[in-house]
Parts: structure tokens; C-alpha cells; sequence
């Protein structure tokens, strides 16, 4: 099988596709999302996500074979709550994943009852409406080192060649405090200027050291108080090995850029 490439992908902000006003925000967003299986050489056997959603004292994958769904955002519509995304899950995927990441010496562990947040449910329902694509997650390290981060994405490269999608799932701009705010536009374009110069690097080597570095970044801190949602971005790269990546769309909601990008 020809290998796949890794995504990040800006998901948004919380259960958007399912409100009528926030839909027509996001437009843009949507079509591509919905257009993003085109870029793969195959329908994938499965989906390996990482998302800013979930984080554990050690990296940690999904064994659910019908994961649940986990509604962890706050003030939305009512119908927003009883959303179902019911893709099955792939408990041997996510003993391939643990495995290969305890051979690179990377402790893993195993949760059983995790399952889909928006970070998964909202592009992954876009891409693949019928939910019938499975669907492992994997955790991020909350002690939130980058390198280490890169290092994961690196050990699981291989599943690449195996029909498997990896999808890094966060944001390029995340700062709850600035959305919507004037000055928060220049500072998410800043950013994600230094973002994609990183992912685009001919030399991957460089590309992860740009990623590693991001807090020197132009506004990072400003952008990403927390890297909960840039993190997925790091595993993505490493798993894209010597692919350039390139920018799939820039959207602009809330005042602020969201960028998705490709590797391969």
C-alpha cells in the first residue's frame, strides 16, 4: 500500500458543525475538511488521532472497541451534548501503537473508556460522515515536552505504510482569552508565518528543531498560552520522517488564523 501522509488539522471551536450560525463561520473549514480524503492515495484501514484533548502523565492509547463520547466544552446548545460520532474503535491498532512506542522506549499505557472529544468527532465527521472509518486515539504527555512529542510521532511513522492515517488535531492560534479580539489577528498570522516556514523546511531535521524552538517563535506565548493544541503538530511531524509539509488552507475565524497542513 502506498503510504500516507500525517495531518494537522485546526479543528476549531467546539461543536461548531452542529450550529446552524457557527456552520456558516466556519465555512471554509468545513469544505475542506470534507475534502481532505481526496489528498490520500487510499480510503485508510484506520485513523490514528492525537488531540489537545487529551493529556496524561504518560502517553496513553485508546483500547475502546466502541469508544464513547466526551462533550468537554461548556455553555452550548443543549443538542450539542447528545451528539453521537459512532465510529468503532481498533484495540488491535492500539496495541500496535503501544508496542511500537515501548520499542523506541517511550512509556505507554492503556485507557479503556477514553473517548471521541470535538478535537476528534469535528474533523473526523467531516471527512468520513458515516463514521465508518475506526478510530484510535493517542494521548498527549502532559508534561508537554516538544522533542519528546516529535519522538513519538517518530516511532509510529511506520503504520503509515500500513494504510494507517495519523491526524494531529489542535489549533495554530489558541488563547481563549484572545479570541475575537482585534490584536489578536496579527498575532496568529505571526505565528503561523513561523509555523508553516517550519513544517515547508526542506530539511526535516530543521523543521523539528524550528518546532522544538516555537517558543522563540514571533508571539508564541501570545498565541499558546498552554501547548496543549500545538502539540499534535510536533507528533505529526515526526511521523511525516524526511515528507515537506505544506500548508492545505488557512481559515479565519474569531479574528484570529487557523492553518492545516500536510505532510507527504
Amino acid at each position: 500500500m502506498t503510504r500516507f501522509p500525517t495531518l494537522f488539522l485546526s479543528h476549531g471551536g467546539g461543536p461548531w458543525p452542529f450550529m446552524e450560525d457557527r456552520r456558516v463561520q466556519y465555512a471554509k473549514t468545513a469544505a475542506e475538511f470534507g475534502r481532505l480524503p481526496q489528498l490520500l492515495p487510499a480510503k485508510p484501514k484506520a485513523v490514528l488521532v492525537i488531540t489537545g484533548h487529551w493529556e496524561a502523565e504518560a502517553f496513553t492509547v485508546s483500547t475502546s472497541a466502541h469508544p464513547p463520547m466526551v462533550y468537554d466544552y461548556y455553555g452550548f446548545p443543549e443538542h450539542t451534548y447528545h451528539i453521537k460520532y459512532p465510529a468503532p474503535g481498533q484495540p488491535e491498532l492500539a496495541a500496535e501503537v503501544r508496542a511500537l512506542l515501548e520499542h523506541a522506549g517511550l512509556d505507554c499505557r492503556e485507557d479503556p473508556n477514553q473517548g471521541f472529544d470535538h478535537g476528534t468527532f469535528v474533523p473526523l465527521g467531516l471527512m468520513y460522515p458515516n463514521a465508518d472509518m475506526p478510530i484510535v486515539l493517542l494521548s498527549l504527555k502532559s508534561s508537554y515536552d516538544a522533542a519528546e512529542h516529535i519522538k513519538v510521532g517518530q516511532a509510529i511513522a511506520s503504520l503509515r505504510d500500513d494504510g494507517i492515517l495519523i491526524v494531529g488535531s489542535g489549533l495554530t492560534y489558541h488563547n481563549m482569552r484572545g479570541f475575537g479580539r482585534a490584536e489578536s489577528k496579527p498575532v496568529s498570522y505571526d505565528f503561523e508565518a513561523y509555523l508553516n516556514e517550519a513544517i515547508a523546511n526542506l530539511d526535516p531535521a530543521r523543521r523539528n528543531a524550528m518546532l522544538v524552538d516555537w517558543e522563540n517563535a514571533p508571539s508564541a506565548r501570545l498565541a499558546h498560552p498552554r501547548e496543549d493544541h500545538l502539540l499534535p503538530l510536533m507528533v505529526a511531524a515526526g511521523a511525516a520522517g524526511d515528507d515537506v509539509g505544506k500548508r492545505v488552507f488557512v481559515d479565519e475565524v474569531a479574528n484570529v488564523a487557523m492553518a492545516s497542513y500536510v505532510f507527504g
